[in-house]
């Protein structure tokens, strides 16, 4: 068997997904159509039940609806992107909910798909087969690039080795609390870091260092990585939570 034949006996055959819907028919269509594509799948029918299954378990996707009995959809996705653990799930909306705000939204929140209801099931597996691509590729590269020692953010390069940072070939002027504060999120590409955490993770063995600091090196941070500070593209702000890189950078 070639090794691209193998990789996409991975995609098919070992992938768990798990579907999280409170309509059965739905769950029961699903699940039917990717049993046949060789997915192995599990349901929950509430938030409550889909986010102690995640924490108990390994899925390499998840389906999810919006309008779900107690934890609604967006706020399960707001959960697993903010937990270290499950930051990394890919993650499909399959939602009744087809205005543009919505869809933005979700795919803000941190959804890698998004589609609208009704739908066609063979659409779903395709888009569900082409996530699962781009995150093994993803993988991959992240995983290349970090045995060489270096980062890569769209045109930016963070070396660990050297403690430098160049954007389009050129070298950054930056402070080195600077570079760790930098080094820091990028490593943790799409977590949201409070002021108290980035302080406790970068000024750790500093006295009488306040939260606003933290703004001061981002601004400082901005106007060198970023091509417009006041619209930035890597480093991020979540209004009224802290600081994050992009992730799909």
């Amino acid at each position: 068997m070639r090794l691209h034949n193998a990789k996409w006996y991975i995609y098919t055959v070992i992938n768990k997904i798990l579907i999280v819907d409170d309509e059965a028919d739905i769950v029961e269509l699903v699940s039917y159509n990717l049993k046949k594509d060789g997915f192995e799948v599990e349901a929950a029918f509430d938030g409550e039940e889909a986010l102690k299954k995640i924490n108990a378990n390994t899925y390499t996707l998840l389906v999810l609806d919006l309008m779900l009995p107690g934890i609604q959809g967006m706020e399960l996705c707001r959960i697993i992107r903010n937990n270290p653990k499950t930051n990394k799930l890919p993650i499909i909306m399959l939602t009744a909910k087809v205005e543009e705000l919505d869809r933005v939204l979700g795919l803000e929140i941190g959804a890698d798909d998004y589609m609208t209801k009704p739908f066609s099931p063979r659409e779903l597996a395709a888009r569900i087969k082409a996530v699962l691509r781009r995150t093994q590729e993803k993988v991959e590269s992240d995983t290349k690039t970090a045995a060489q020692g270096v980062i890569r953010l769209g045109n930016i390069s963070i070396d660990r080795e050297t403690y430098t940072v160049t954007k389009k070939g050129d070298k950054l002027n930056l402070s080195a609390t600077e570079f760790r504060l930098f080094l820091y999120l990028a490593e943790r590409k799409g977590r949201v870091f409070s002021r108290d955490q980035l302080l406790d993770a970068i000024w750790r063995d500093e006295a009488f260092v306040e939260p606003r600091t933290v703004d001061v090196h981002i601004r400082r941070l901005r106007t060198q990585v970023e091509d417009d500070p006041s619209n930035p593209a890597y480093i991020k702000t979540r209004r009224g939570i802290g600081y994050y890189v992009e992730p799909e950078l």
